[in-house]
């Protein structure tokens, strides 16, 4: 990977996307990456390991990878921790058979399970280098899952799938989805050497091609079981589709929980307006005495509670904040919220937010979980930080639909109009409300919120 190319790579990158730091002090460190960088030692192809990244490929041989047939990735997951390695060093076993190193570069002949990093990554950014032979066609699984694709694009019989339009899309998305196809053509002509970058926060995904972008903060749908999240942690893994692939210079690093939130709250925050000052309680109503303020965060008052909400009501809207549970922590967001009674059945609805690992809530009913319309539509589990840790959480509210984007995965979509289940068979008559307030319904428990912003959608387009 050239010097040049990262550095356009970097300069090509939204405000605060790749380290999630102020300006001045990301230039720095830019600059000593690009200092590094200039200092990069060729060897048959393999370059020095560029700065706060670290090697996935030692350049000598597959160590730390191993051959795995395409599968669920949940398949593999319902494995005991001493079946997986079983089935790993099985598999490890047989993957010189398809996969060779020669001069730093891993060589595949177009046959063979797919190449699979042991080690599963989160939030991470990977820089990749691939080369393809006339016809190829291949890809990079993110999270076990296809895929971001690599083709030959002046390849005729590939132009019905739409290989014309170039590599870097995410192909497996659905038919209309924005990432399917790249925005721009950026690929180089077959035999010569393409730079990948690829940015994945949650299922949010962002690539760059040759120094040009080619998918914007887009979600990679989940191939394997589309109304879920793709799973929250996975492996990388290199595709075989039988043409010959080539692969150098495939380096990591993790995006850690802050810089992660901060990419997250980058995309469009210039049309979010502040809905919570962090110094008082302006612009809001409720029993406000329950809740404290320190240091620009919002706390339920331990063994407090009751329902805060903006002044303003909403009727179409989203709504982004980030939030941290102490262990066991419960509060709740009013959705549509009338201004008195219990939001979850007065309210459009209440949207749970709970620490799902404790204890005491092992045996809840699906609806009462992180992210669930409290007794009416259950969310996705398992994409939820350790607790201690700020969560990042965006909710989009249009019409009777409720879409509920944490971490960067959509773990709830649902339309409370077709509800007709409920929790404990009560009723909910709160949920056809058509506008209302947005607030905290706190159970008591100090869980903190900071940084809260809405848009309102019944002024602006619903273009995410």
């Amino acid at each position: 990977m050239s010097t040049a190319v990262y550095q356009a790579q970097i300069q090509n990158a939204e405000p605060n996307a790749v380290l999630g730091i102020n300006m001045k002090t990301r230039s720095l460190i830019f600059a000593v990456l690009l200092t590094s960088l200039c200092c990069l030692n060729s060897v048959s192809g393999q370059t020095s390991v560029p700065e706060g990244f670290e090697s996935v490929f030692n350049g000598n041989d597959l160590d730390g990878w191993y051959a795995m047939p395409t599968a669920d990735p949940r398949k593999f997951a319902e494995l005991s921790p001493e079946g997986q390695q079983a089935r790993i060093a099985e598999l490890e076993s047989k993957t010189d058979e398809f996969w060779r190193v020669e001069d730093g570069v891993i060589i595949n002949d177009g046959n063979g399970p797919y190449l699979t990093t042991k080690r599963n990554f989160r939030d991470y950014e990977l820089l990749i280098d691939f080369k393809l032979e006339a016809g190829g066609d291949s890809g990079v699984y993110l999270k076990a899952t296809p895929q971001v694709q690599v083709w030959d694009t002046t390849h005729e019989p590939s132009f019905k799938h739409g290989s014309e339009k170039g590599s870097g899309g995410l192909w497996n998305n659905g038919k209309g989805s924005p990432a399917r196809f790249p925005t721009v053509h950026a690929d180089k002509p077959v035999g010569e050497w393409n730079t990948m970058r690829i940015q994945q926060v949650g299922a949010r995904t962002s690539i760059w091609l040759n120094e040009k972008k080619v998918v914007d903060h887009q979600i990679m749908d989940n191939y394997w079981a589309r109304q879920l999240p793709i799973i929250a942690s996975g492996p990388i893994q290199l595709q075989t589709h039988g043409g010959k692939m080539y692969w150098r210079n495939i380096f990591v690093r993790d995006i850690e929980a802050q810089e992660a939130n901060e990419i997250l709250a980058t995309k469009q925050a210039e049309k979010f307006q502040s809905v919570f000052n962090g110094t008082d309680f302006k612009g809001w109503a409720g029993p406000t005495d329950n809740y404290e303020i320190n240091d620009g965060v919002l706390r339920c008052k331990p063994k407090s509670g009751g329902t805060i909400y903006t002044e303003k009501e909403y009727s179409d809207f989203a709504v982004r904040f980030e939030f941290k549970l102490p262990p066991g922590g419960n509060n709740g967001l009013a959705i549509r919220y009338p201004g008195n009674g219990d939001t979850a059945y007065v309210g459009m609805c209440e949207l749970q937010v709970l620490d799902n690992t404790a204890a005491q809530y092992a045996n809840l009913d699906q609806r009462q979980y992180h992210g669930s319309a409290y007794g009416m539509a259950a969310a996705a589990r398992g994409y939820l930080r350790p607790v201690g840790e700020w969560n990042f959480q965006q909710v989009t509210v249009v019409g009777s639909t409720i879409k509920v984007e944490l971490n960067g995965n959509l773990i709830l979509n649902t339309d409370l109009s077709k509800i007709d289940s409920f929790l404990a068979d009560r009723p909910h008559p709160g949920k056809d409300r058509t506008s209302g307030h947005f607030g905290f319904a706190g159970h008591n428990d100090p869980v903190e919120f900071r940084n809260v912003s809405i848009k309102d959608l019944s002024t602006q387009a619903t273009d995410e």
